[in-house]
């Protein structure tokens, strides 16, 4: 068991043939008791301080376990969003291929039409120019045929005779 000052004070030394001045023994004792008092009162004070100090330790060895599990979670969530805006850049990327095919496919579709129009229309101008050319040289044909004469003639005629 451990000494305590009131130990200290109480004790009682037997006495001896020529033994030590007892003023000066118990001036020696005092200053012992006071010098135990305090270093009892030192380590009770250093006591509570380690046993703040271990609670102020294991808060932040609290706090410190929940940062690092936000953090791996954070870490985990920042790779997860990374992997799915991957996906979805992958997947626009694809729709954009799809959509720019899809549009080439109808351009060249429409071109096709349309040359196919334009060749349609060409022949029909050739057989447009045709028929008129033919038109054109059937009239000129017949303008230059005597036929005009002999209308004009007959024409001369009937008058001549309505005239008289």
């Amino acid at each position: 068991m451990a000494l305590t000052p009131l130990d200290i004070h109480n004790k009682e030394f037997t006495r001896g043939f020529r033994g030590y001045d007892e003023d000066e023994v118990n001036e020696f004792l005092d200053q012992v008791i006071k010098d135990y008092e305090m270093v009892i009162r030192e380590k009770k004070e250093l006591l509570e301080r380690v046993h703040e100090l271990d609670e102020k330790l294991k808060h932040f060895s609290s706090i410190e376990t929940t940062l690092n599990k936000s953090i791996l979670v954070a870490q985990e969530t920042a790779e997860e969003v990374k992997r799915n805006a991957d996906k979805e850049a992958k997947l626009i990327i694809k729709e954009a291929e799809k959509n720019a095919d899809r549009i080439i496919n109808e351009s060249l579709a429409k071109s096709r039409k349309i040359s196919l129009e334009i060749e349609e229309l060409k022949k029909q101008s050739s057989v447009y120019r045709m028929r008129f050319k033919m038109l054109l040289e059937a009239q000129l044909e017949m303008l230059n045929h005597d036929d005009w004469e002999e209308l004009h003639a007959s024409l001369d005629e009937e008058a001549s005779n309505q005239e008289s």
